[in-house]
């Protein structure tokens, strides 16, 4: 009897750990298409999810081919929509890792000293792309691009033709 009533509160306990794991975010989540930017073939998502605490997290989880040597795919979330040409970097993501093609950032201030909030998100006028490289030609390849928030997302309304490069500098 003592036996079952161990593995009964062992069980418990792992359950209520891992219920405590889940309970940073509240219910409040989107999610947004990565399209190809480039003839690598990377596609992907970016989820948003609110934290208790109001912040956001940005998840982005691409889709490609992974290697097992330390790489990282610098990420930006910019204003403006991936077509516009004066679209400056509104928040340096954590860079995507090459192993497991992700990237998890908590949203700070953006570079215009705002602060994002989860219901800002349908009225946002941005994207996000990832770059192949952090500086020299290969900055300018996008491996992978999508608008957020107030712009199309569709895949019918993505064209990889009016796709811009960005500024390598924060706004």
């Amino acid at each position: 009897m003592k036996k079952l009533a161990i593995i009964f509160l062992s069980a418990l306990i792992m359950i209520s750990c891992e219920q405590e794991k889940d309970s940073i975010y509240t219910t409040n989540e989107l999610t947004y298409n990565l399209y190809q930017g480039s003839d690598f073939n990377y596609t992907g998502k970016v989820q948003i999810k609110e934290l208790l605490n109001g912040d956001l997290e940005l998840i982005v989880q691409l889709s490609g081919n992974k290697n097992s040597d330390p790489y990282y795919f610098p990420a930006h979330l910019h204003f403006g929509p991936y077509d516009n040409p004066d679209s400056p970097i509104a928040y340096q993501l954590d860079p995507v890792d090459i192993r497991t093609l992700k990237s998890v950032t908590t949203l700070g201030k953006l570079s215009d000293g705002s602060k994002l909030k989860f219901n800002d998100l349908n009225n946002f006028n941005g994207h996000i792309k990832v770059h192949l490289a952090d500086s020299g030609p290969e900055y300018q390849i996008i491996l992978s691009v999508g608008n957020i928030g107030a712009n199309d997302n569709s895949p019918q309304a993505f064209k990889r033709e009016d796709m811009t490069l960005c500024s390598p500098y924060l706004n």
